[in-house]
C-alpha cells in the first residue's frame, strides 16, 4: 500500500515495516520520531474538521439572513474560531493584534491561582465549585486531592482515574457510597470532574480547571506532599499524612531508574504509575521486592502525555513479576523491545488486566496464557507482528474485553473466531483482518454464538474488494459495531436498513473506499440506532 492512499495509516504502516528490518538496522531514532507523529494526521484532520465547522456556522447565519443572532453570538463565535485556528496552525503562523501581542509578552509566568482567572468563569460559577469542594468530607476529599498528583489538566478515559485511586489505595470497600464508581458519579455531579474539552462522546475527563486553583487557596502549609525519593519521583498515599507508609509510586521525569536507593518502605507499594517517562531503568530484584503491588501501570497511561516512546533497560524485571500474588492490573503499553513474554508473566493469577497495545515488537503469544484464569480484559491491538493467535485465549472464561484479536493465515492460527463462542461474558470485541486471511477459513458467520457481546470492533488490513463480500451475522445483542478501512464501495448486504439488527445503538464507519451510505434509509428502520458517525471517507459521496 502507498502511504498516500491513507495518510492515517501512513505512520502504523512505516512502523510496522521498520520493525521487520530491526535485524538488518538499528533505526531507533528514526521509530521514534514516527511514534511521535503516529496521531498526526488525525489530529490534522480533526482540527482542520472543527475550524470549518466554526465557519459553517457564521455561513448559515449569513444565509439565513440572521444578522441580530450573529451579532449577539460574535464574541463567543470569535473566541471559538481562534481557538481552532490556534489548534490548526503552530503558534508563530497565527497573525495576532498587536495588542494582545503586547500583552502576552509583557505577561508574566503565572501561578496556579491563576487559573480561576484562566477559565473565564462566571463569579456565581466560580462560587458554585467552592461549594462543591468545602462540601467534600474527608474520605471525598483524598479522592480528590490524589488526582492533583497528576500533571495539571491530564486527560484520562473515566476506567483510568477509577485505576488511578485503586493504586493510591482508596475506593476498595465494598460501602456503596465509598467505592471509586460512586465518588466518579459524585464529583461528576458536583462539576469537579468535567469532561475533556474536544471529546463530544464523554469518553476523557479531566479535574476541573478551577479546582486547582481552589486547591491552592484552601491548602495549608503543613499540607505540602513530600517527594523523598528524589528528583524523578513522586509518592502519593491514600491518608496524605507523612508518616503514613507510602501507597503509589507516580513515576513523573523523562528518565527513571528504579533501584535500592528507593529503601525497604518501597516493597510497600500497592501501585506504581508511569506519567511521564520514557526510560525506565529496573535494579536487579528491584521488582521482586515489591510484594504487594496490585497495579503496575508502566505504558504510557495518560491520554494527553507528550512522550510517546518507552523504552526500558532490559526484559529481565518481568522475570521478577512471578511471585505476585496480588497484581490484578499489568499494563505495558508502547513499550518497545519487547518481543515475547516470559513465563513468569503467566503465573500471576490473580491479574485481571493485560495491556500490550502497541507493543510493536512483540512477535508471539504462547498458549500459556490459558493459565490466566482470571483475565477479564485483553488488548492486543496494533501490535503488528502478532500474526496469529494462540488456542489458549478460548480457555479464558473470565475475558470481558478482547482487543486486537488477529485473523491470519489458518494454518498459522490455532484460535478461530468459532473458539470464542467458549467465552461467556465476552462483552467487547475487536479483530483485525491481516493479510494471510483466507475468505473461506474467516468465519464471521460464527459472531452471533457470542451471545452477551455489545461492542464489536472489524478493522481489514487487506485492500481487495472481495474481502467486502465477506457475509457477517451479528450477535443479537450487538449494541455499537465499528468498520475500521472497510475495503467496499457500498454497505454490505448483512449491515443494509432492512436487515440490520434491532439492537444496535451506534454504528461507526473509519476510513476505506465507503462511496455511498443509505443515511435516510438508517432512519426509518425500526431499531435502536441513534448515532452514525463517518470519518476519513475520502470516496464518499452524501447528501
Amino acid at each position: 500500500m502507498s502511504i498516500r492512499t491513507n495518510p492515517m495509516k501512513a505512520v502504523p504502516t512505516l512502523l510496522k515495516r521498520l520493525v521487520s528490518v530491526d535485524k538488518q538496522a538499528k533505526l531507533k531514532d528514526l521509530k521514534s520520531e514516527l511514534t511521535n507523529i503516529k496521531d498526526l494526521f488525525s489530529k490534522v484532520k480533526k482540527n482542520e474538521q472543527e475550524l470549518l465547522d466554526k465557519l459553517t456556522k457564521v455561513d448559515g447565519y449569513l444565509r439565513n439572513n440572521n444578522i441580530p443572532k450573529l451579532m449577539e453570538d460574535e464574541k463567543k463565535i470569535c473566541q471559538e474560531i481562534k481557538e481552532s485556528t490556534e489548534r490548526l496552525l503552530p503558534a508563530d503562523q497565527i497573525q495576532q493584534p498587536e495588542k494582545e501581542n503586547k500583552e502576552t509578552t509583557e505577561s508574566p509566568g503565572k501561578t496556579k491561582l491563576d487559573q480561576i482567572e484562566e477559565v473565564n468563569a462566571s463569579p456565581e460559577e466560580l462560587k458554585l465549585i467552592e461549594k462543591n469542594y468545602d462540601s467534600l468530607d474527608d474520605h471525598e476529599m483524598r479522592f480528590l486531592k490524589s488526582l492533583l498528583h497528576l500533571p495539571e489538566n491530564s486527560v484520562m478515559k473515566r476506567r483510568n482515574i477509577i485505576l488511578w485511586w485503586v493504586g493510591v489505595g482508596l475506593g476498595e470497600t465494598k460501602a456503596p457510597k465509598e467505592n471509586g464508581e460512586y465518588v466518579f458519579g459524585k464529583f461528576m455531579d458536583l462539576n469537579l470532574i468535567v469532561p475533556h474539552k474536544y471529546d463530544f462522546v464523554n469518553k476523557l475527563f479531566k479535574v476541573n480547571p478551577l479546582v486547582y486553583g481552589i486547591h491552592e487557596l484552601r491548602k495549608k502549609v503543613n499540607d505540602e506532599e513530600k517527594k523523598p525519593f528524589g528528583t524523578y519521583s513522586e509518592m502519593v498515599t491514600s491518608s496524605h499524612h507523612s508518616h503514613t507508609p507510602p501507597a503509589c509510586l507516580a513515576l513523573n521525569k523523562r528518565k527513571v531508574e528504579l533501584n535500592d536507593a528507593f529503601g525497604s518502605k518501597s516493597n510497600d507499594f500497592t501501585g506504581i504509575f508511569n506519567t511521564g517517562a520514557s526510560y525506565l531503568i529496573f535494579g536487579s530484584q528491584r521488582m521482586a521486592k515489591m510484594k504487594h503491588l496490585q497495579v503496575l501501570q508502566l505504558g504510557r497511561w495518560l491520554h494527553a502525555s507528550p512522550e510517546h516512546h518507552i523504552e526500558v533497560n532490559s526484559e529481565e524485571f518481568l522475570k521478577e513479576l512471578r511471585d505476585q500474588e496480588a497484581l490484578r492490573y499489568l499494563s505495558l503499553r508502547e513499550i518497545s523491545r519487547i518481543s515475547q513474554l516470559p513465563d513468569s508473566i503467566f503465573q500471576l493469577q490473580s491479574l485481571e488486566t493485560l495491556d500490550l497495545k502497541a507493543c510493536h515488537n512483540l512477535e508471539t503469544l504462547p498458549s500459556d496464557i490459558a493459565l490466566l484464569r482470571n483475565l477479564k480484559h485483553l488488548n492486543l491491538s496494533q501490535c503488528y507482528l502478532l500474526d496469529r493467535m494462540p488456542k489458549g485465549i478460548d480457555k479464558l472464561t473470565k475475558l470481558e474485553v478482547l482487543k486486537g484479536f488477529v485473523i491470519g493465515n489458518s494454518d498459522k492460527t490455532p484460535c478461530k473466531i468459532s473458539d470464542l463462542a467458549h467465552l461467556p461474558k465476552l462483552k467487547q470485541l475487536s479483530m483485525h483482518i491481516g493479510s494471510g486471511a483466507m475468505i473461506p477459513d474467516i468465519g464471521f458467520e460464527t459472531l452471533e454464538d457470542l451471545s452477551v457481546l455489545e461492542k464489536l470492533k472489524i478493522s481489514w488490513g487487506v485492500f481487495d474488494i472481495r474481502y467486502s463480500n465477506i457475509q457477517v451475522n451479528l450477535p443479537l445483542k450487538l449494541k455499537k459495531l465499528h468498520l475500521e478501512g472497510f475495503p467496499g464501495q457500498d454497505i454490505p448486504e448483512w449491515l443494509k436498513p432492512e436487515k440490520i439488527i434491532s439492537s444496535l445503538c451506534e454504528l461507526y464507519i473509519t476510513g476505506g473506499k465507503l462511496q455511498s451510505v443509505d443515511i435516510q434509509g438508517y432512519t426509518h428502520v425500526s431499531c435502536s440506532l441513534k448515532i452514525i458517525r463517518l470519518k476519513y471517507l475520502q470516496h464518499l459521496n452524501i447528501n
